[in-house]
């Protein structure tokens, strides 16, 4: 189930970080980096992924 969700991770970080914690703190910081740019929404995801 992990491989899927680091699949996601990368093509929609926030998707990922949804499907691993929910609607906490880490998605909405997940929405922001994204915003800001791709790249650290896809670094975030996949350690949030990791982590747990």
């Amino acid at each position: 189930m992990d491989i899927i969700r680091i699949i996601f991770a990368i093509l929609l970080p926030p998707l990922g970080v949804f499907l691993q914690v929910g609607l906490g703190k880490h998605f909405w910081l997940n929405i922001i980096l994204t915003l800001c740019g791709y790249l650290p929404g896809i670094i975030h995801a996949v350690y949030i992924i990791a982590k747990k």
